[in-house]
């Protein structure tokens, strides 16, 4: 496809989640009716469940892009090349023994065709790839492999560091893709020279125009360009010049940045985000009786859950920690549900309220067993005096 556009598309998290769906959409309208699509499996190919993985994936870009995908160990001649979670050297180890690595390669410096790297296999785009796992989840010392270094043809010594705001860890720091700011400060003074760090949040991305030679950030955080002591952070919205990028890099005083456009797009909420609303408004629907509010609190988290089936990063514990959260709200919600008769519920409050009118009737008081019966009525039980005694009534 000879007029088919040049896009290099690096995603900080969320590359199959909803928050990313219009950037997804963006790039695909320009490569025409039924563009050949394909998702390179190698970040995540190891794992027991890399069959599943890339099943949710390939529903999620037919039901929410309206792109078929096939999943192939090559890009080849695609006219758009999707790769995302997993590990980032077990990708580098896979590609840089295969063709793929060149064919990455290639298709920056012709900037031709549509390729995204998410999370994982984003880390691989730069000079420097982050061993993720080694360092995070094994404990090996924090150091850097040698990246694709796709970004050096665009002018851009840079390492591509995801996931930069995360914020998992809670106690821990777990920014710049589970390092912290500890080992990234050591990692970055070995960085190769005038190589500097691009930080892409979560459920970002940037878009580089290939041709045009532009650069986009959309999302909802934004891109960081860091050097040891110094960074500027160029939000959701900003839209520059690939030139302008560089010299930013170069020298972070160097390009005024410009004033970012308000972005406010649907559907970038975070699944946990989502889940607070919800559970907010289950809450606030409890505390005002509103049995039909708290239900319809119910439903839409459900409804959220299964637009956030195919997200295979599943940040802030995803689907799984949704689930949970929709089990505890039915379970509340059940409680409200009493099968038995409103009589039997309250009669135990009932019965000695009116055994002790009843008693203040024997001695006279009447004005205050007038204003029990009254209380009673105003909480809805009616009481009515008969000849046989007391009969009381609540509606249902």
């Amino acid at each position: 496809m000879p007029d088919r556009p040049g896009m290099l598309v690096l995603m900080g998290s969320g590359e199959t989640s909803p928050t990313m769906v219009e950037v997804h959409r963006s790039v695909v309208r320009g490569l025409g009716p039924r563009p050949r699509a394909v998702l390179l499996d190698a970040p995540y190919a190891f794992q027991e469940n890399a069959g599943d993985i890339s099943s949710r994936a390939r529903r999620y870009f037919a039901r929410s892009v309206g792109l078929s995908v096939e999943v192939a160990s090559e890009a080849g001649d695609a006219d758009w090349v999707f790769s995302g979670p997993g590990s980032p050297t077990f990708a580098l180890d896979r590609w840089t023994a295969t063709p793929v690595a060149g064919e990455l390669r290639a298709r920056v410096r012709a900037r031709d065709g549509v390729t995204v790297l998410a999370s994982a296999a984003a880390c691989t785009a730069g000079v420097a790839v982050i061993p993720v796992y080694e360092i995070y989840k094994v404990g090996a010392d924090p150091h850097w492999r040698e990246g694709l270094d796709l970004l050096g043809p665009l002018g851009l010594r840079a390492a591509v560091v995801p996931h930069y705001d995360n914020a998992e860890g809670g106690t821990h720091d777990t920014r710049y893709c589970y390092l912290g700011e500890r080992r990234l400060a050591r990692m970055e003074r070995e960085l190769p020279p005038e190589a500097v760090v691009l930080g892409v949040d979560e459920h970002t991305a940037v878009l580089f125009d290939l041709r045009a030679e532009t650069v986009r950030v959309a999302g909802r955080g934004g891109l960081t360009v860091r050097r040891p002591g110094r960074q500027a952070v160029l939000p959701s919205g900003t839209a520059i010049g690939l030139a302008e990028l560089c010299g930013l890099a170069e020298d972070g005083t160097a390009v005024p940045l410009p004033a970012p456009r308000p972005v406010v797009e649907d559907g970038q909420a975070s699944l946990g985000e989502v889940v607070g609303t919800c559970e907010r408004r289950f809450d606030a629907a409890l505390a005002g009786l509103d049995g039909e509010a708290a239900a319809r609190a119910v439903l839409d988290l459900e409804s959220e859950i299964t637009r956030w089936a195919a997200d295979t990063e599943e940040d802030e514990g995803g689907v799984e920690q949704a689930r949970d959260a929709l089990r505890r709200l039915i379970t509340r919600l059940g409680r409200l549900a009493d099968p038995r008769d409103p009589r039997d519920r309250i009669a135990p409050l009932v019965e000695p309220l009116l055994a002790l009118r009843a008693r203040l009737r024997e001695r006279g008081g009447y004005d205050v067993a007038d204003a029990l019966r009254g209380a009673l009525a105003a909480g809805g039980v009616s009481v009515e005096d008969t000849p046989g005694g007391h009969r009381w009534t609540v509606p249902r």
